[in-house]
């Protein structure tokens, strides 16, 4: 069961995102659903997850996979019924995983009657729940985020014979926050979701809520003074339910979205994901170190939350263009795998699979200042199809198995909503769950057991501070995590050669190096630099046990 008392619980948890759909389907018509989502469980809590953030599950024409919402009150048909949801969210209850669901903030479809409505006419009571302008020369200057499909922010309407305001796809009218019919409904949608028993929010594009004239339309004042108002409201109605900002913005901006403590609960670390890959490919620990320092510190009741991959690109928006030819040049070699200004590829293909890197890119996820979320599928190194569409490439159906459709559905292959992954190289008869739970080697049993360590130190992992540590090599990122009298020390070996580290550690002299996965201690600190050797794409996790007569 849940602790309903501990009302920072996010601080301390894994989290795990999937898309209903793509997860397993119970009804054989090759799409998930919330009743197979329920059978598998057992499966997220055996492999340590805390918390599931869902992808859109709304009623939606799905021409952006869910993120164009036409009924922010009802449930896609083909993953079930309110009735399948509540059933769902109950046994992750009983089970102790929350829940949170994505929240589609900024905009909604075109086929959303609030929009069917607007358009009919000027003088229609919904035509200001939208952004309109006679030009579309208003908000010059303001950025296109889809520069690969869009050629502006404004398209036009010929029943009203004006242009509407879209920061995203044309099929995706902006809402106009503006309106306090539209600041209120939307807290409407909050309540409704919150009273069923969900346990949050992923809130989508949330700088963009806004726009003013001479400005870039994106984290203005007002949108930060609506995101508090939602909060105050959340933690006097539904105290213990959170609010997660994404919010791709350079880390000044990205650490506004705390407020006080008193607006996101938490919000995606944009500025550290791509800077992870730019350290392994420079093999140099400084961007990762440079990036957190930026990143911190944040309010005492607020964190970040960590990831290596997740449905979308792997957005290089908030890079320099020197370090987004650096991604560029070493993890997407053929221009299909780019996207906008980004990297549609999955973790495993990105670093080729190598069994080294992805385990020393989880360790760094596991306990760099934060929270690490898991996307589905990761865990088994899934593959991706670059070919698919859009994004699609990294939303293929889950692999249970060597089954046909991978164990997904048993429908026709034909009826799968994607093609499941049989690439020779990432098959999904190799590369699927059941095959990975036979094998005590596997990745997926690798994670599982460096989660459970993780949930040993989750304290000092989830809360401590940050202290980095330099031994004169750049190759080794090397640093301390510090919570109350307990202290942990993290190296990571960047570079694929062998290499070695001193560190001044007199500081801890009498303290003993435990390696926290084998439980193995080291040698005690003493007054000389302590002396560390680390293989290629190695990594080590150290308790620092004081032993009797140790400093203070």
């Amino acid at each position: 069961m849940i602790d309903r008392t501990n009302l920072l619980w996010y601080r301390d948890a894994v989290y795990y995102e999937l898309h209903v759909k793509s997860f397993y389907d119970s009804n054989n018509d090759g799409i998930g659903d919330f009743n197979g989502l329920r059978e598998k469980l057992d499966y997220l809590k055996g492999l340590g997850i805390d918390c599931v953030w869902l992808l859109p599950f709304y009623k939606s024409p799905m021409r952006d996979d869910g993120y164009d919402i036409s009924d922010y009150y009802s449930i896609q048909p083909e993953y079930g019924t309110i009735q399948d949801f509540r059933k769902f969210l109950d046994e992750a209850h009983d089970m102790g995983i929350r829940v949170i669901a994505d929240l589609v903030l900024n905009h909604v479809s075109d086929q959303h009657p609030w929009f069917q409505e607007a358009i009919k006419s000027r003088d229609s009571p919904y035509h200001d729940w939208f952004v309109w302008s006679d030009t579309d020369q208003k908000y010059k200057g303001v950025r296109i985020i889809f520069i690969d499909t869009e050629k502006s922010n404004w398209t036009w309407e010929p029943n009203t014979q004006q242009y509407y305001w879209h920061r995203f796809y044309s099929h995706q009218p902006d809402l106009n926050y503006d309106n306090p019919a539209v600041r209120e409904e939307i807290k409407n949608v909050v309540r409704f979701w919150l009273r069923m028993g969900l346990d949050g929010f992923r809130c989508d594009a949330v700088p963009y809520l806004f726009e003013r004239e001479g400005t870039s339309c994106e984290n203005l004042p007002e949108t930060h003074q609506y995101f508090k108002e939602l909060r105050r409201m959340i933690d006097e109605e539904f105290p213990g339910c959170i609010l997660l900002a994404e919010a791709n913005q350079w880390p000044t901006e990205a650490k506004q979205y705390f407020g006080n403590g008193d607006e996101f609960h938490m919000a995606f670390n944009f500025p550290l994901m791509p800077r992870i890959f730019i350290a392994l490919a420079r093999e140099n620990a400084f961007p990762i170190e440079d990036i957190i320092k930026q990143t911190l510190p944040i309010p005492e009741n607020c964190d970040w939350m960590i990831f290596l991959r997740n449905h979308d690109e792997l957005t290089l928006e908030m890079v320099t263009d020197e370090e987004r030819d650096i991604m560029f040049s070493e993890y997407a070699k053929i221009p299909r795998m780019r996207l906008n200004l980004g990297i549609r590829r999955r973790l495993a293909p990105l670093v080729d699979n190598d069994r080294a890197t992805l385990e020393l890119l989880h360790a760094m996820l596991l306990t760099l200042p934060g929270n690490p979320i898991l996307y589905y599928g990761d865990e088994i190194n899934m593959g991706d199809n670059i070919y698919l569409g859009d994004r699609n490439g990294v939303r293929t159906p889950m692999q249970w198995s060597a089954d046909r459709n991978a164990g997904f559905s048993k429908c026709d292959p034909e009826m799968l909503y994607s093609p499941v992954i049989t690439n020779p190289n990432y098959h999904y008869e190799t590369f699927n769950v059941e095959a990975q739970s036979r094998l005590q080697t596997s990745f997926l049993n690798w994670l599982k057991r460096i989660i459970r360590v993780r949930k040993r130190y989750s304290l000092v992992l989830g809360r401590g501070e940050i202290e980095f540590l330099h031994g004169g090599n750049e190759r080794v990122l090397a640093y301390l995590r510090k919570y109350g009298e307990q202290r942990m020390l993290c190296l990571f070996n960047l570079s694929k050669k062998p290499t070695y580290l001193q560190l001044d550690l007199k500081e801890y002299r009498g303290y003993t190096p435990v390696e926290t996965i084998s439980q193995e201690p080291f040698p005690p600190i003493g007054e000389l630099p302590y002396f560390f050797t680390l293989p290629g794409r190695a990594y080590f996790w150290f308790e620092l046990q004081q032993t009797q007569g140790g400093a203070q």
